[in-house]
Order: C-alpha cells, then sequence, then structure tokens
C-alpha cells in the first residue's frame, strides 16, 4: 500500500506541473515521444580517441586539475558524426585488470536517461583505459553555486536541480546501480539547454587506486568511515550534503548545519543572495529533507523515491526552460579553458614543497609593502625591537630550512602583537606543512588572507594545503582564483 501510495504521489504531482521540468516516468530511454535518439555503448581504437582529442592535446582538456592530475578528462570530438565527448584518461594503473573495466563500463554504458551525462563508449587498449561520455558545456554545479560571476543561481533553479539529481538517482536505483561514488557538486553538469545532469563517471566501481569520497572527511557519510564501503543510504547522505549546498551557496560541514537546524536558526543555513525569494515554508520543507538525508543511522535516511515525492511538491517557475533560470543563451557551449598555473601555483599542484620555499625567500617581503609597516610611526620599544628579532631569526631558519625553528620565531613574532606581516604567515604556514601540519599551515593560510585578501599567494598556499588534506576540489578553486587574481595584478 505504502509503495502503490508514494507512486500515486509521483503521478499526480506530474500531471499538475509543466512536463519542462517534471518527466520522471519518461526521462529515461527517450521518453514516450522518442525525444532523444540515444547512440549505442561503443569501443572506441585509441586511435578513434587520439583523433577525438587532437592526440590527447592539453589544449583540449576540461578537468579540474589540467593535465596534472591522475586522471583526465579531455573534450573531444567523434570524426564520424561531429558530437562533442568527454574522455576520461585513467593512469596506467587505475585499472590493471582489463576484463574488470570492460565489464563495469559495458554496465554503465547500459543506461540511458536525460538526467544523466550518459557513458557512450570507452577504449580499452594495451594499458590505456579511457571513458567517454556526452559532453556537457555549461560547467559543473560547484561553478555557478560557489563561484558564479553575473547572477547566483535562482532559487527555481536550485529546487530544479535536486529534483533532476533525485530523478537521476531513481532511474540509477531501478536499473541495478544505486551506489554512486563520491557525489558532490562537480558531478553535476550542465548541458546545451542548462538543464542539470549526472555525470556517468561517478557510477563506475572504484579502480585499485581509487577513493570513494576524495572530499573532506567532514562531508563523509559516517558507516563510510567505520567500514569503508558505500551503499545506497550512503548515496542518500551525499544528497543532504548537496542540499546544503543548494540552500547555503556555500560547502557548509553537516555537523555545524545540523546543530543550526537543531537550534531552529535554519535560516542561517540560507544563502543571503537568496534573500526575499523564497518562502519560511519552502526553506524550512527543504531543511527537513537535508535533516532526515543527514541521519548518522543509515536506516533512517529516506530512499530516492521519497525524496522524489518530497521535491516535487516544492517545484517553482516549472514552465520556464532552465536555460532561462540560468541565464545562458540556448543551445550554445561555452567550452572551458584550461587552467593556465605560474610557476608558484604549478608548485602547490604538484605539492612540491622545496619549489615553494625556493619561490617564498627569492619573493621575501616585497608584497607587505604597506602592511608591515603600518605600526612604523610608533615609538620604537624594547618590545617592538623583541619583535623585530623574533622575525629575523624566524627568516634566517627559514633559509636554512630549520622550519621547527621558523615555527618558533615566527610564532614569537606573531604573539607580539605589534606588527603584522601576511609573509610572516605564508612562511609559518609552509614550516607546518613541511612539519607535516597541515591544518595549522591551512590556518596561517586563512589568516594571512585576512591581512591581505587579493594577495594571490594566500590562495596558493590554501590549495596546497588542501591538496594535502585530501580536499581536492576546494584546492582547485583556490588555484583558480590564484590565478585569476595575478591575471588581474598583471594587468595594472
Amino acid at each position: 500500500m505504502g509503495a502503490r501510495c508514494s507512486k500515486f504521489s509521483i503521478c499526480w504531482f506530474q500531471s499538475h506541473l509543466k512536463a519542462t521540468v517534471l518527466e520522471s516516468s519518461d526521462f529515461d530511454n527517450g521518453g514516450k515521444g522518442e525525444k532523444q535518439t540515444w547512440p549505442s555503448f561503443t569501443e572506441f581504437s585509441l586511435e578513434h580517441m587520439k583523433a577525438a582529442t587532437n592526440g590527447f592535446s592539453s589544449d583540449n582538456i576540461v578537468s579540474e586539475h589540467g593535465e596534472k592530475a591522475p586522471n583526465v578528462v579531455y573534450k573531444g570530438k567523434l570524426l564520424k558524426n561531429d558530437h562533442w565527448v568527454a574522455v576520461k584518461r585513467f593512469n596506467k594503473f587505475a585499472w590493471p585488470d582489463p576484463r574488470q573495466f570492460l565489464e563495469e563500463a559495458r554496465a554503465v554504458g547500459s543506461l540511458r536517461s536525460e538526467r544523466l551525462a550518459n557513458l557512450i563508449g570507452c577504449c580499452c587498449e594495451g594499458e590505456e583505459r579511457l571513458l567517454v561520455a556526452e559532453f556537457m558545456p555549461h560547467e559543473t554545479l560547484a561553478k555557478h553555486l560557489f563561484h558564479w560571476e553575473n547572477q547566483p543561481m535562482k532559487w527555481a533553479m536550485r529546487l530544479r536541480v535536486a529534483l533532476y539529481l533525485a530523478q537521476a538517482l531513481e532511474y540509477c536505483s531501478s536499473k541495478g546501480r544505486a551506489l554512486y561514488h563520491d557525489l558532490n557538486a562537480y558531478r553535476i553538469l550542465f548541458d546545451n539547454d542548462g538543464n542539470p545532469r549526472l555525470s556517468c563517471f561517478g557510477l563506475m566501481k572504484n579502480s585499485r587506486d581509487g577513493k570513494s569520497y576524495s572530499t573532506n572527511l567532514a562531508f563523509t557519510p559516517p558507516e563510510y568511515l567505520r567500514t569503508g564501503r558505500v551503499t545506497a543510504e550512503s548515496v542518500v547522505y551525499s544528497f543532504g550534503t548537496l542540499l546544503l549546498d543548494l540552500m547555503s551557496g556555500k560547502h557548509i560541514p553537516p555537523s555545524h548545519a545540523l546543530d543550526l537546524i537543531r537550534g531552529k536558526n535554519f535560516l542561517m543555513l540560507m544563502d543571503s543572495a537568496l534573500e526575499g525569494h523564497f518562502s519560511n515554508d519552502d526553506g524550512a520543507e527543504l531543511v527537513q529533507l537535508a535533516s532526515r538525508c543527514l541521519q548518522y543511522e543509515a536506516r533512517e535516511r529516506p530512499n530516492a523515491k521519497s525524496l522524489l515525492v518530497s521535491l516535487m511538491s516544492v517545484q517553482k517557475e516549472a514552465e520556464v526552460p532552465s536555460y532561462v533560470l540560468m541565464g545562458i543563451p540556448q543551445g550554445t557551449t561555452s567550452p572551458k579553458q584550461p587552467l593556465s598555473l605560474t610557476p608558484f601555483g604549478e608548485a602547490c599542484l604538484r605539492f612540491d614543497l622545496t619549489a615553494i620555499h625556493e619561490i617564498l625567500e627569492e619573493k621575501g617581503y616585497q608584497d607587505d609593502e604597506g602592511i608591515a609597516n603600518e605600526l612604523s610611526f610608533q615609538m620604537w620599544t624594547s618590545q617592538m625591537q623583541d619583535t623585530l628579532n623574533s622575525k629575523k631569526h624566524g627568516d634566517t631558519a627559514f633559509r636554512a630550512k630549520d622550519f621547527t625553528s621558523a615555527i618558533n620565531h615566527y610564532t614569537q613574532f606573531i604573539d607580539g602583537g605589534t606588527m603584522v606581516s601576511p609573509t610572516v604567515y605564508a612562511r609559518r604556514c609552509l614550516s607546518y606543512l613541511m612539519n607535516d601540519k597541515p591544518q595549522e599551515a591551512l590556518g596561517d593560510a586563512v589568516q594571512a588572507q585576512a591581512v591581505s585578501p587579493e594577495w594571490p599567494t594566500v590562495f596558493y598556499l590554501q590549495a596546497a594545503c588542501l591538496f594535502s588534506l585530501g580536499m581536492e576540489s576546494d584546492a582547485q578553486e583556490n588555484l583558480k582564483d590564484g590565478t585569476n587574481l595575478e591575471a588581474k595584478k598583471s594587468k595594472h
């Protein structure tokens, strides 16, 4: 009876809302009217893939980490039909067993849905392991939520993203692929029409060197921390973290969000850019759904069908196409340019601490001008002289690569409180990294940013710290911010 009721509820909501948004009964396999002809799954030759990607040219890279990443995604064009595709190239150690790779690729490649960036092929020759998926031109949810340029994502579009994602997960579950690895805002892509789609890459079972969760442990389902296994309930937990992202426009740790919810301070969660654009009832309903998804006990979380029922009832502006809500031209592509990093950015991406040290040493204190000398009108007391001596001793230790002593001396300088130097924070940050203390290092990089908000160095250092902490997506965004600031400075 309960199952019938859920199914009825879904159908009822579909019949009362416009079809532009809700097509959960026919969004797979082309729909009733065969709106889309899906390409059959193909096993491509390596030569074909080289031709499609211009020989795996670095100019074709569209993945977040560029060519330094272990697994790189390229934009390519299939010569036989001129279709744009995304080609994921694994490192040679990722799938040592070609049979396992082919079995997984064929299984995921059998899925066809308008809610997925579908897997349309693969290549398995020698040590090469490639996946070929539909290309999504309008970037990731993370870009549109956390790093928007023209306009914040509208409330109606955020609700639609949640619904489409729930539909994608429900479809995959109905086809026996309920497990999705590392569901996050970087796995949701936008197609030509501005519709959100779930990347098919996360449906592949882990390869030998894969991780189910690459993000901060604070966002990882509690049962995964205990067992190391992904379950359908783990995916729902990750869905809950995405609901928090959509509501807040930030990547908030679930524990912090739940504290606010329990304290009935849920409005503090909401993105300030949304003020006046949603009702308290709608906000409360989404918050309640997120808290259900984030239950500590996996069995207390809703399933995908239940998510659908809840999300269908809150949809807004259902008749407005996604590209209008997103503010993008319909049917156009905006291919992502590869990130061009400076030597400092490259060193942080590689986590090459020796190179970072050399660059910081060479830069000296030139970026402190106008900041560290603000107190030059103060009386030169003995206390100030002691503070300057601490900095001098710290610099000597830093130059000699005695990073433990450098930490001690720079700490004395900072605690003295008579002068402020972002460079000292940067140097102590690296010293902490050299001593395998990434959390303390990240704290210093953030402090340096507070003192000098437009200093590219602090964003690069934050990236290095985040890479060390396993927060790769966040690290990449900091690399981007640092690069953009450096480019802005060079224009002036």
